[in-house]
């Protein structure tokens, strides 16, 4: 008599662990339409509200581009710390979170999955803005430049990813949406998001300098219109994500070592 044998065990790779995690997380936000909604009607609306009146009498395709590109860090950075910082901080709330959190495929492929519906839903901000402005404005950008833009939005984004974690892990949903809020507009109008940094007093734009908000569009507008990124700029970028990397890592750290110890 034959012995039996114990069925196989089919191990899933990280990656599919990756994209399963990104499939729920996108499923369970555009249930929500709203939360889709606001995260990419604002960007759109300031520059309606802003942009397009003043290009309309000025008639400057370089200002319409680089007024976009502005716009569309800001959409990005927005939606990168609200959906990391609320989101994260809601989702710890949740019965189920401590459940996945003691699943033995570890934090990477939920982190991972969270990350890609992040940067899709940061890109999606940036169409409806993209919209507009070629059909409303004299922007213009070609396509390789179009394509170079949203690689260095991606890029850009990096620091406002690692806040919006450290946000979601250091503290609880309610304390994470006021700490989101007060955090994203004063970096934005900073930042020179709203108001070109040109027109700072002296003193604001050597502050505006040293924040992610500013260097972030300073790697960006040059890549649109076409001219030469800040070296200083891509200093305060990497130096503002491995800050934050370290931040988000602790703050993770001790969430875990707190519910589960």
């Amino acid at each position: 008599m034959s012995t039996p044998t114990a069925p196989s065990s089919r191990l899933v790779s990280p990656v599919t662990l990756a994209l399963v995690h990104f499939r729920y997380g996108f499923l369970e936000t555009v249930r929500v339409p709203i939360a889709v909604i606001g995260t990419t009607v604002f960007p759109t609306l300031a520059l309606l509200s802003f942009v397009v009146p003043q290009e309309a009498a000025a008639g400057d395709p370089v200002f319409a581009t680089a007024a976009t590109a502005q716009l569309a860090v800001f959409a990005v950075m927005s939606t990168c710390i609200f959906t990391y910082g609320i989101g994260v901080a809601e989702d710890r709330a949740l019965p189920f979170d401590p459940y996945v959190r003691t699943l033995p495929a570890g934090p990477e492929p939920r982190m991972a999955g969270r990350v890609l519906n992040g940067t899709l839903f940061a890109l999606l901000g940036v169409l409806p803005l993209v919209a507009v402005a070629a059909l409303l404005t004299e922007a213009s950008i070609p396509a390789a430049r179009l394509l170079a833009g949203l690689g260095a939005l991606v890029l850009a984004s990096v620091p406002f990813l690692l806040i919006g974690l450290t946000i979601g892990y250091g503290l609880p949903a309610k304390a994470a949406v006021a700490v989101a809020q007060v955090t994203v507009f004063p970096l934005a109008f900073a930042g020179g998001l709203f108001v070109p940094p040109e027109t700072f007093p002296g003193w604001l734009d050597t502050l505006s300098t040293t924040l992610p908000s500013r260097a972030a569009r300073d790697v960006v507008v040059p890549v649109a219109v076409g001219g030469d990124v800040s070296g200083r700029a891509l200093v305060v970028l990497v130096a503002w994500s491995v800050v934050f990397a370290a931040i988000t890592a602790a703050v993770y750290r001790r969430d875990e070592g707190r519910r589960f110890r």
